[in-house]
């Protein structure tokens, strides 16, 4: 019996870690069953290698860093808004050409928080995607909106964090 595959839009929120460690979860399952997996990284810069981007790549898909670094760092918001945009349109390229399975949209809350990217307009892309593609999205305060029309949304909730003790981030655990 041939089970019928419908996408799903995947949210994974809150202030927790493990967001994006989720969202790579969903990948080595995809990759597990040879579906075809793209990562677009809208904040992460490709300035600094992750052991994530390598082990993508080791799992044979692209994890690609779009940003500049922590927007909260940024010298030159113009820039860093303008990066977003583009990262949107590769996005949703992606998205509506059906060529992947699965399509992870690392950090995309943050351009939808910071108005950078139209959350109407997001919506709208995953509604109109081939039946078949999985989109996973990550990042603090996803909006209502998304939230809504999304089908799997989860929370991560911080209990307990490291930093809050003095301890930096580690290799191999943060990146």
């Amino acid at each position: 019996m041939t089970r019928e595959r419908r996408g799903l839009v995947i949210v994974n929120t809150g202030d927790g870690k493990g967001k994006t460690t989720a969202a790579l979860g969903v990948a080595l399952r995809a990759r597990g069953h040879g579906y075809s997996v793209i990562g677009l990284q809208f904040i992460k810069s490709a300035a600094r290698e992750t052991g994530e981007r390598a082990a993508a790549r080791a799992l044979g898909f692209d994890l690609i860093p779009l940003g500049d670094g922590f927007t909260w760092l940024s010298k030159d918001t113009e820039r860093t808004v303008s990066l977003a945009l583009e990262a949107w349109d590769i996005a949703k390229g992606h998205i509506l050409s059906g060529a992947f399975d699965v399509v992870i949209l690392d950090e995309l809350t943050y351009a939808l928080q910071y108005g950078w990217v139209d959350t109407a307009e997001v919506i709208a892309t995953l509604a109109a995607r081939p039946a078949g593609v999985h989109v996973v999205i990550t990042g603090r305060g996803a909006p209502e909106a998304l939230i809504a029309a999304a089908d799997l949304v989860t929370e991560m909730r911080a209990v307990k964090h490291p930093y809050q003790a003095g301890i930096p981030a580690q290799e191999g655990v943060d990146f």
